[in-house]
């Protein structure tokens, strides 16, 4: 076989070995128990307690066998340790630290890492971010954002696209960018609010992906359409998460409830995502670690901007950065941004990203600058009213510590930051 599912569903087959990584135990263990049959899964048992609990729970309503394989030379010393830490002896704990390492035989491609190595796999990832999330209240989530958009601010951000994606429920989302709403009214920085609810598959739909979709595009998109909480729809379009033809059905419905387009692109595996927002002309394609040069020539030649994230190869530790420099010399539009998130990239100084920027891709600090004010404007639809100290436009601007602008991506590590000014008013 090399499709599980007809595996599964053989009539001659009547129990099932799963020995996949953990990032589809549960997916594969739940089929094989509404399909009636036994399961025997490898360790780890799943990625999360929960994910375990969701097994247990499943096959003791069916009245199946979940069987799981364990370390049984090492359980005594597991016993031993269980027993250190429930008595006390050991103190508090208060972390654990765990450390993995393997043999490097050559360059190690991100896309076939070990799936320790891989955070959607190993528990962590945006599925991890979606249970914090959904776990957090309205008023924490309110306070987390404040102090990010004040460092931001701090950091001489006057724009900024604020992406939903870590609800991934009609609930969860709508809430997030109510929150963006809410901090739009009130904070100096102004949020341009992008919904993104195909972000990944939420654990309750793992084994019913194409039923996620539709309610992406079914129940979610004309919700946050109707109350006017996002302008544009953004897609995670990579291999497993959505697939070309996921994300162009649920960019087709953003378009006709009225949002702009963009795309998460070509990040881990080059699958044309890049081709794909220029054939549906979204405003811009992020990421574009891997992006193909089928995809390069495609967004050269095109109005689609290429927001490039270089802190998220940088803090994921990728030799691999996105190729600017092919870009920019082939006529591409390239928008420099933070990726400012929990799970690859927890940065919010642009600063940060313009030092990256000159070392990583190969940009001059003109470039770095143009990339950072007035492309990053075009990339948010802005760039008729942003990004140029120019009569007619907004006032936004920055004064900086520094007697020349190629200090500033040079002396890169402090803030460098004296004065914010936005919309001619000065915040900072």
């Amino acid at each position: 076989y090399d499709d599980a599912d007809q595996l599964i569903a053989d009539s001659e087959v009547n129990a099932i070995y799963i020995a996949t990584p953990p990032g589809s135990h549960k997916e594969y263990a739940l089929k094989s128990c509404a399909a009636g049959k036994p399961v025997y899964v490898e360790k780890p048992m799943a990625r999360c307690h929960d994910e375990c609990q969701d097994m247990v729970k499943a096959f003791g309503a069916a009245g199946l066998k979940l069987f799981v394989a364990y370390y049984r030379r090492a359980l005594p010393r597991f016993l031993k340790t269980k027993e250190l830490v429930e008595s006390g002896a050991l103190g508090t704990v208060t972390g654990v630290q765990y450390r993995y390492a393997e043999p490097r035989h050559g360059r190690i491609d991100p896309a076939d890492l070990p799936w320790r190595l891989v955070a959607a796999e190993s528990g962590g990832g945006i599925r991890a971010s979606v249970r914090d999330l959904r776990s957090a209240g309205e008023e924490a989530l309110k306070r987390e954002l404040k102090k990010r958009l004040d460092r931001m601010l701090g950091c001489g951000t006057t724009t900024v696209e604020a992406k939903a994606g870590y609800g991934l429920s009609t609930q969860s989302e709508i809430l997030s960018l109510e929150i963006v709403e809410y901090w739009n009214k009130r904070h100096p920085i102004e949020i341009i609010p992008t919904f993104l609810g195909a972000h990944e598959v939420p654990d309750e739909f793992l084994t019913r992906r194409d039923e996620y979709v539709s309610l992406v595009v079914e129940e979610m998109l004309p919700q946050v359409a109707e109350k006017k909480l996002a302008r544009f729809c953004d897609v995670f379009c990579e291999k497993g998460v959505f697939t070309l033809e996921q994300s162009q059905l649920i960019l087709e419905k953003a378009r006709k409830v009225g949002l702009g387009l963009k795309i998460h692109a070509d990040e881990i595996v080059a699958t044309g995502g890049a081709q794909l927002a220029v054939e549906l002309g979204a405003t811009s394609a992020d990421h574009l670690i891997a992006v193909s040069p089928e995809g390069i020539k495609a967004l050269s030649a095109s109005r689609t901007v290429a927001a490039l994230l270089p802190g998220t190869s940088y803090s994921l530790g990728l030799e691999k950065y996105a190729p600017a420099r092919k870009l920019i010399d082939r006529g591409g539009i390239v928008a420099l941004a933070t990726d400012c998130n929990p799970g690859s990239n927890y940065c919010e100084s642009m600063p940060m990203v313009i030092s990256l920027a000159c070392m990583k891709f190969h940009m001059s600090p003109a470039e770095v600058f143009s990339a950072a004010t007035v492309n990053g404007a075009v990339a948010l639809g802005l760039g008729n009213q942003r990004g140029q100290l120019v009569e007619g436009r907004l006032a936004d601007a920055v004064v900086w510590d520094a007697q020349d602008y190629r200090e500033i991506p040079y002396h890169y590590g402090v803030n460098l930051v004296v004065n914010v000014v936005k919309a001619g008013k000065r915040v900072i």
